[in-house]
């Protein structure tokens, strides 16, 4: 009897471990674990700083933690670096913003000292990586993915906090336009006016199941897709800081040509989401026969098709990027946090933001490195850009929630292992890879700008 009982209270105990759940989401703990982050956080920023050297002929922004110790990354570099500079505005000195423009500019610059009249720029640069000549031996650029659009963004980013100085772009502001024009001209569907994916290398949002394992060239992603459209708000803003004026109008029509388009065909009226396409459709033609007889059928002449593209109805997180990039209307942005927002059983977990619903079958939330798992757990870049895109149509409440989540999540990572990691279980917050991870985790403290009134840095 004895020993029924010691297993049953050992099971309730293991059980209690296994099912650890987050901090009670309660003014004390906010206080406690908001107070907790910061601390950390002030104190590590310069573990992000990167010296020249290499390949890499500028300072740079790293993501941290052993698997990206020495490395610039597109996306991430422009994230953090917008972390970087909430630090700046809250605790830096005047030595200390000038000190880090050189790795902020420094982030741009290098990318783009691997740029060329073709355009194509990679995701990644190692500090012992190859040149561009070498590289490109290998790769065929027009049928590879490339750096993300968010170059522009975070050039225009830098400058912006500069008061528009933007001389340090000009002698560089052709590649800038040439990467742009390459997705533009190269990776745009005719049909559609939407731009793709080559493949699902590299996406960023590396098992989005929208792009992983879809045949190249057919995936319209709504994260790629506003990300390009914010790109050209942004070389347009370049332009005019450059007073290269009718540059600008260019790239102000082709923003707002692609946000219809994105509104034309990513808006699903009814799930009342925002979800990626798919473009892998046999084009309509004229049928290849010499002569019409009597009896025989051919297919396809009497109703061809009158779609060029179909909605791609997979729950994934970036449907709420519309919000952030302000392509969604207000009345969409209304029907997308009452319906999906507020929904436990599918985005909202304790955590935070849950990148796939795990109501799609598709949801699987163990580790994977590569490719990175964006199939379920929380991403704290994910969780900014949703608190990002409910700001900015008017979702304070909603906005706290993300922020005040993000922060017990982090927090309580601070307090039991001294450091954060790359994602966490949505239900529990447990960290499920790369420990010490800095990078766009350090976004909480842009969240926390915002819940104490204070002057908050935000992106382009």
């Amino acid at each position: 009897m004895k020993k029924t009982i010691w297993l049953l209270v050992l099971n309730i105990v293991i059980g209690g471990i296994c099912q650890a759940q987050l901090p009670e989401r309660n003014a004390v703990n906010i206080e406690k674990y908001r107070e907790i982050c910061k601390k950390h956080i002030y104190k590590e920023m310069k573990g992000m700083y990167r010296q020249a050297g290499g390949s890499l002929h500028f300072p740079f922004l790293a993501p941290g933690s052993s698997q990206y110790l020495d490395m610039l990354w597109d996306w991430d570099s422009w994230l953090s670096d917008v972390a970087l500079r909430q630090i700046l505005s809250d605790k830096g000195t005047e030595a200390d913003k000038k000190e880090a423009l050189a790795y902020e500019q420094g982030c741009v610059l290098n990318s783009l000292s691997y740029g060329g009249m073709d355009g194509w720029i990679p995701i990644w640069i190692e500090r012992n990586a190859p040149s561009r000549e070498e590289m490109l031996k290998k790769r065929n650029p027009w049928k590879t993915n490339m750096h993300k659009p968010t170059l522009a963004q975070h050039a225009a980013f830098i400058v912006k906090n500069m008061g528009g100085d933007a001389e340090w772009l000009r002698e560089d502001f052709y590649t800038l336009q040439a990467f742009v024009a390459k997705y533009l001209n190269f990776h745009r569907h005719k049909a559609t006016g939407l731009i793709y994916w080559e493949t699902d290398e590299a996406i960023g949002v590396d098992n989005d199941p929208s792009t992983f394992y879809r045949p190249h060239g057919s995936s319209g992603s709504i994260f790629l897709n506003c990300l390009m459209y914010k790109e050209l708000q942004a070389m347009a803003y370049l332009a005019d800081c450059l007073n290269l004026t009718d540059i600008s109008i260019f790239f102000d029509k082709e923003a707002e040509t692609l946000k219809t388009n994105i509104r034309k065909h990513c808006w699903d009226e009814r799930d009342r989401f925002y979800y990626s396409v798919d473009l892998n459709l046999l084009p309509v033609e004229k049928p290849d026969i010499e002569g019409l007889y009597s009896g025989d059928l051919y297919l396809h002449v009497g109703q061809p098709r009158t779609y060029d593209c179909l909605i791609q109805r997979f729950s994934v997180w970036s449907g709420f990027i519309a919000m952030w990039a302000q392509v969604a209307t207000p009345e969409q942005a209304r029907q997308m946090v009452q319906i999906h927002f507020c929904d436990t059983t599918s985005f909202n977990a304790p955590a935070g933001i849950r990148t796939l619903s795990p109501l799609e079958k598709m949801y699987n939330v163990r580790a994977s490195g590569n490719p990175s798992s964006w199939a379920g757990p929380i991403w704290i870049n994910v969780n900014y850009l949703v608190f990002r895109g409910l700001l900015q149509y008017g979702y304070e409440k909603e906005a706290r929630e993300v922020a005040e989540k993000t922060i017990l999540l982090l927090g309580r990572d601070f307090e039991r292992f001294g450091a954060l990691h790359e994602y966490y279980l949505p239900d529990n917050g447990e960290p499920v890879l790369n420990r010490g991870f800095q990078n766009w985790n350090f976004l909480v403290l842009n969240m926390i700008a915002w819940m104490e009134g204070r002057p908050v840095v935000t992106e382009f």
